[in-house]
């Protein structure tokens, strides 16, 4: 196992490192911009190594095209907030409406455009900070670690942990576009149930079952349409989604601790996002899982994607 660190730029006068994992035929690069999964490189089913993720080769192209959210640390609150307003406790709060009527991933400066704390910790590196009262409209101070490690078989483990000093909500994400190959993907999503939305892509409070729908990846099958879906996973333990790449036999699988999984992808990015998370706009949602974090309370969250082939 090999970790280094290297300069990779700066944004407004501080300096932004990129992290170098390396582990046998498999190297993940993560940047403290943004906790950025810049890249990953893993082998095909011939031992080819190769990239399997979406992004740019410096930080200039993550600072002039943020929107898709490439290999991004997403918070506060991953998804959408409906109309960038919830009330906890009695109290209302405004925050920025980013996503045509709606918050979108924590707000217009949110996790994603932030420069982290660093430090090398055994087979990887945790990325921290804290994000004040008040950042894009949330309360209470919220200390925020990530770590991103390499397993024994080449596995990419994040988990994500915070604190605060005062009730507030806080939902953590990864947004990965994957590419584990050149032509079509297939995809399985351990989900019987999804949250279908508004046109705003607000829930409407119904679990929908998948039966007789094109969202229905059970069994697997291709993405041939693009999608923007909440799934339900039917558990926690076992796999939640599988990504296959019938030309290079590499698969991409993830494993998780969160209820949910938005699956975003569109034919013409050439990837797709697999997001664990809590469900959109869960504050406003009280049969939703609860996202509300209280003083003394510890936020846990943990995603795992094992790479192999077939």
């Amino acid at each position: 196992m090999r970790i280094t660190g290297e300069p990779f730029g700066s944004v407004d006068g501080t300096d932004v490192t990129r992290w170098t994992l390396q582990r046998d035929a498999v190297r993940v690069r993560v940047l403290t911009y943004g906790g950025i999964v810049q890249s990953v490189v893993v082998p095909d089913r011939d031992g080819v190594p190769d990239e399997v993720v979406l992004g740019f080769p410096d930080l200039t192209g993550y600072l002039k095209h943020p929107e898709p959210y490439f290999g991004a640390l997403v918070g506060r609150y991953a998804n959408r907030i409906a109309g960038g307003s919830f009330t906890l406790d009695g109290t209302t709060y405004r925050l920025a409406r980013n996503g045509g009527p709606n918050s979108l991933h924590g707000g217009e400066r949110g996790f994603d455009k932030r420069v982290w704390d660093a430090e090398e910790v055994d087979g990887g590196v945790r990325l921290s900070r804290v994000s004040p009262d008040g950042e894009e409209g949330f309360p209470g101070r919220l200390a925020v670690w990530v770590t991103y490690t390499l397993d024994a078989d080449g596995a990419l483990r994040i988990g994500y942990r915070a604190v605060t000093d005062a009730p507030t909500v806080v939902a953590l994400t990864n947004h990965t576009y994957w590419k584990p190959g050149g032509g079509a993907h297939e995809l399985r999503v351990a989900a019987g149930r999804y949250t279908p939305t508004d046109p705003t892509g607000i829930p409407t409070g119904e679990f929908a079952e998948v039966t007789g729908t094109e969202l229905d990846f059970r069994a697997g099958g291709p993405l041939s349409v693009p999608l923007d879906h909440n799934f339900v996973l039917d558990g926690y333990g076992s796999p939640a989604a599988e990504l296959y790449a019938p030309d290079t036999g590499r698969t991409v699988t993830v494993e998780t601790t969160e209820p949910g999984l938005q699956v975003y992808g569109n034919p013409d990015l050439g990837g797709v996002a697999l997001e664990t998370q809590a469900f959109p706009d869960s504050p406003n949602r009280p049969e939703f899982p609860s996202t509300v974090l209280r003083p003394g309370e510890v936020y846990a969250s943990e995603t795992v994607f094992r790479f192999g082939t077939r």
